[in-house]
């Protein structure tokens, strides 16, 4: 399994909350578990008939960040469903929000994808918006926190 794609599953399961996942593809099986403090990525490769030491990527995984250090001020929106987030409705579009903009109730703020089926996700606050949580193309859970608007 490509360094790139194995470092991409590590943030994924870190930033979301998943504490768990496990990967088969031809070339081998990947587990990944977030815990309290680092654990090990377990890599075994399909060719070889013997299980495989298990091969440290502690500092690759990011610490959990504690709730007191994630306060935000203002209204938070979050994700009401599990999918990929998008910041534009095509690739090379203008984004339909950036951090400093004034927006309504009811404009849209983004799109997740879920199953093949594109969502705009809308403020249900007017305000100013502060941050943006997620990272385009980005996987969000349900729930998880994708803007801060005062």
């Amino acid at each position: 399994m490509d360094l790139r794609k194995l470092k991409t599953l590590i943030d994924l399961v870190s930033e979301s909350n998943v504490s768990e996942l496990e990967i088969t593809e031809a070339e081998g099986k990947v587990r990944i578990v977030k815990g309290g403090v680092a654990q090990p990525v377990q890599y075994v490769q399909a060719a070889t008939p013997a299980v495989a030491a298990p091969v440290s990527v502690a500092s690759a995984v990011a610490e959990v960040a504690t709730p007191a250090e994630t306060a935000e001020t203002g209204h938070t929106v979050k994700s009401p469903m599990v999918g990929t987030f998008y910041r534009s409705a095509s690739p090379g579009a203008k984004t339909f929000v950036e951090v400093g903009d004034a927006v309504k109730e009811g404009d849209t703020l983004c799109i997740i994808e879920a199953m093949k089926i594109l969502n705009e996700i809308e403020a249900d606050k007017a305000g100013t918006v502060r941050r943006i949580l997620a990272e385009n193309g980005q996987a969000v859970e349900y729930g998880q926190a994708l803007f801060i608007i005062d």
